[in-house]
C-alpha cells in the first residue's frame, strides 16, 4: 500500500470516528491520535518526506496537509455541537428558568443636591443669568481681600479655612480651599464689563465641625448682577421671582438686616415655609419662615478694586446654600444623609 493510499485511510477512519463521538473527552483523544504533532498519524506521514523523490514529496504533503485541514475543521464543528449540548443538558438540570422576565437593574441618577443646584442654576438661566465658573483652590486675595475682608478678619483663620500646605501666590500669600464661591465674581469682574449678570455654582469648603446642618464641605450657588442703577428693589424682586419658580406661587420671602464684608447693606432673607403653608412644622422650627440665604449690594470697595466706577455702577450679590435648599425642597432634616451614601434614602429622588 502507498503513502497516498494511507492519507486516504487516515482520512475516512478519522472522520469516521468523529461523527461517533459523543463527549469532548473522546473528541480530544481523537485529536491527539490523527494530528497530535510528535505521534499523530498525519504528522508520522509527514516525517516521510525527507525520504521520497521530489514528484512524491510534493504529491504527499499536499494531499496529507488537504486531510490535516479537513479534519481540523471537522473536529471543531464537532466540538461547538458537543458543547452547545453539554450547556443545554445543563441548564435544563438547574434552577434558572429562562423563561422568568428579567429583574431590570436599578437605574442610576443625579443625587439630590446636584439636582436641586440644577434646578436653581436653570431658575437664574430663565431669569436672564449667565454661568461662571472658577477653581476650588483659590487665592487668599481673591478669596478675602478683593472681597473687603480686613487682614484681621475671623475667617482667614486657620480654624475657619482650610489652607493649601507649602504652596503660595507670587505675592507670598498662602494658597487655600475657597470658602465660598464669590471669589468667581472677583474673577468674572475683571475681565468683563458691565452690564454683567452671573451665577457661580461650585463646592465650597469651611473648618466646621459636622452636624444636622453644617458640613466642612458643601455648595453654594453665588449670583452677581452689576449694572447701572440697580437697587435694593431690583434685589428683592429677583429673589421673589426666583423663590416662587424654585417653590411655587404661594412662596413668599423677607428681609432681616445683616453683616457681610463685600456688601452694604448687607441682609439675610428668609421664604415662606410651603410645606406647612407657614403654620409652624419641624422643618421650619415651628417659625413659618426658612432661612435661605444671604444678599445685598456690591460694596463700593469691591466695584473699584476690579476697576469699576461705584458712581456709575452698581450691583448686588446673593449666595445660596444648596444644602439647604435641597433640605427644604425634600423636607430632609438633617444635611449629613445626603453624604451617607445609603442607597435607601438616595433612591427616594
Amino acid at each position: 500500500m502507498s503513502i497516498l493510499d494511507d492519507i486516504e485511510t487516515i482520512k475516512t477512519e478519522s472522520l469516521k470516528e468523529v461523527s461517533t463521538v459523543d463527549n469532548l473527552e473522546s473528541l480530544e483523544s481523537l485529536r491527539l491520535r490523527f494530528l497530535g504533532r510528535k505521534d499523530g498519524h498525519i504528522s508520522k506521514v509527514l516525517q516521510l518526506l525527507p525520504t521520497l523523490n521530489p514528484d512524491e514529496k510534493k504529491q504527499v504533503g499536499r494531499q496529507a496537509n488537504e486531510v490535516k485541514r479537513a479534519l481540523e475543521a471537522c473536529i471543531e464543528d464537532k466540538k461547538r455541537l458537543l458543547e452547545d449540548a453539554s450547556l443545554n443538558q445543563s441548564l435544563s438540570q438547574s434552577a434558572l428558568d429562562l423563561t422568568l422576565p428579567d429583574r431590570s437593574a436599578f437605574r442610576g441618577k443625579l443625587h439630590p443636591v446636584t439636582q436641586t443646584m440644577d434646578d436653581i442654576v436653570s431658575v437664574f438661566s430663565r431669569l436672564g443669568f449667565n454661568l461662571a465658573e472658577g477653581p476650588e483652590v483659590e487665592t487668599d486675595f481673591n478669596n478675602f481681600t478683593a472681597l473687603n475682608h480686613p487682614p484681621d478678619h475671623p475667617a482667614r483663620d486657620a480654624h475657619d479655612t482650610f489652607y493649601v500646605k507649602d504652596l503660595r501666590d507670587a505675592s507670598g500669600a498662602p494658597f487655600l480651599l475657597r470658602t465660598h464661591t464669590s471669589p468667581v465674581q472677583i474673577r468674572y469682574m475683571k475681565s468683563h464689563q458691565p452690564p454683567l449678570y452671573i451665577v457661580a455654582p461650585g463646592r465650597v469648603f469651611r473648618h466646621e465641625a459636622v452636624d444636622a446642618t453644617h458640613s466642612f464641605v458643601f455648595h453654594q450657588v453665588e449670583g452677581l448682577a452689576v449694572d447701572k442703577d440697580i437697587s435694593m428693589a431690583d434685589l428683592k424682586g429677583m429673589l421673589g421671582l426666583f423663590a416662587q419658580h424654585l417653590f411655587g406661587s404661594k412662596a413668599r420671602i423677607r428681609f432681616r438686616p445683616s453683616f457681610f464684608p463685600f456688601v452694604e447693606p448687607g441682609i439675610e432673607v428668609d421664604i415662606s415655609c410651603t410645606l406647612c403653608d407657614q403654620k409652624g412644622c419641624r422643618v421650619c422650627k415651628q417659625s413659618g419662615w426658612i432661612e435661605m440665604l444671604g444678599a445685598g449690594l456690591v460694596h463700593p470697595h469691591v466695584l473699584r478694586g476690579v476697576g469699576y466706577n461705584p458712581d456709575q455702577v452698581s450691583g448686588y450679590a446673593f449666595g445660596i446654600g444648596v444644602e439647604r435648599v435641597a433640605m427644604f425642597k425634600y423636607g430632609v432634616d438633617d444635611m449629613r444623609l445626603f453624604y451617607e451614601n445609603d442607597i435607601r434614602f438616595l433612591k427616594q429622588f
